[in-house]
């Protein structure tokens, strides 16, 4: 089956809305470097309102931008100082959480040297995370901790070696005899594998549920969604991705892999699928066409399920779980739901209410004053989880 993306990418390109500036316009100048900076280095910086401040050595360049700004538009626009270094401050706060971002130099675009590089809209980009009010759900705590594992497995379908990380929760290695339920994860358009534990720290929210009994120990396995039939494990053109292909790979190749490696509960009770914005779409596309497999579904930002869905699915009432959908509160005032093109309008609270009213267990979230971003998926990862294996 081929989806088109096109409002996606769209929606997911956007910079992240500005936070209200300060009533008296003053920008504090309590600015701080950077959680996400390389070691040693002071820029960028932060500070208390949620202002980034960018220093870039370039004494030969002309122009230099940074692409987080006002909505996108031009971005924040540096000025060269005396000792030829580019220095510039974001034109009012920024959301809550983590951002990507790139400089431009002279035309050319850049990663910024001062900072760590995440893997999001089909490259390296540089990041920068804006403290959150509550962090401490996924702060590095003194608790126990799981492990992420990269694994490699075979995938005859692509002729490709491919690869997944596997989070294991605290304990697993200890408890040889114990089987854990799997959550199957899934990245957005752009990203990869290593986005849910790198931008999203997933397993530093597992930790900390599982450190305070919020929720059962589980396996996550994250794998790469952007499969194509002409490019295997390239991102290939959107209009062309075809769902099949990973499918095969998910179904056929990596379920079989993580259940004959790892201690798992093979069954559908026990297996979830869940994905942010493009992987919820994947999610949507396979989990509820394949009960047999899965008993539980998340969407974060990645589309919504209706009754007119649930009659598509034999067996969906009996059979699922837990239906989990959530949004940023900014993509509900905007309207950006992340429906494909073409289909009918369709409101996600409305449906999951619907959902609920039908006998269904579904559970809507809505993380407050943020949009498309890290910070919905982060919280949104931590509504879910508790809510996931209940018996």
């Amino acid at each position: 089956m081929k989806t088109s993306l096109y409002a996606l990418v769209a929606a997911s390109l956007i910079a992240t809305p500005l936070a209200a500036q300060p009533a008296n316009g003053a920008v504090a100048e309590d600015f701080k470097p950077s959680s996400l900076n390389q070691p040693g280095q002071d820029y960028p910086q932060v500070n208390s309102q949620g202002y980034a401040r960018f220093r870039v050595v370039a004494p030969e360049a002309k122009s230099v931008t940074v692409s987080l700004g006002l909505g996108g538009r031009g971005g924040t626009t540096l000025t060269k100082t005396a000792d030829g270094s580019w220095m510039g401050t974001s034109e009012g706060p920024l959301d809550q959480g983590f951002h990507y971002y790139h400089l431009s130099v002279d035309g050319g675009t850049f990663n910024d040297p001062g900072t760590l590089n995440f893997y999001g809209s089909t490259r390296w980009e540089s990041g920068i995370e804006i403290p959150a009010s509550d962090a401490d759900f996924y702060a590095l705590k003194p608790v126990p901790h799981g492990q992420v594992q990269q694994i490699l497995f075979n995938s005859p379908s692509t002729g490709t070696q491919r690869r997944a990380f596997v989070y294991t929760p605290p304990g697993y290695d200890a408890n040889k005899a114990t089987r854990y339920p799997v959550l199957y994860l899934q990245h957005g358009w752009g990203e990869d594998e290593t986005a849910w534990s790198n931008q999203g720290h997933a397993n530093l929210i597992l930790d900390n549920l599982i450190a305070a009994g919020k929720a059962r120990p589980f396996l996550i396995v994250m794998t790469y969604g952007m499969t194509n039939t002409v490019h295997p494990g390239q991102p290939g053109g959107l209009a062309s991705f075809d769902i099949k292909p990973f499918q095969t790979v998910l179904l056929d190749e990596l379920i079989p892999y993580v259940d004959s490696h790892f201690r798992t509960l093979a069954d559908a009770r026990h297996r979830a699928m869940a994905g942010l914005s493009m992987g919820g779409f994947e999610t949507k596309l396979i989990a509820p066409t394949h009960l047999d497999r899965f008993g539980a579904i998340g969407l974060l930002s990645g589309g919504t399920i209706s009754m007119d869905d649930v009659a598509r699915w034999p067996g969906f009432k009996d059979k699922v779980r837990l239906v989990f959908v959530s949004f940023g509160s900014r993509e509900l005032d905007r309207g950006r739901t992340m429906l494909p093109p073409g289909a009918p309008p369709s409101d996600p609270r409305a449906n999951a209410a619907a959902l609920k009213a039908a006998g269904i267990n579904s559970v809507f979230y809505v993380s407050p004053d943020t949009a498309h971003e890290f910070l919905t998926w982060r919280r949104s990862l931590h509504e879910m989880a508790p809510l996931l294996f209940r018996d």
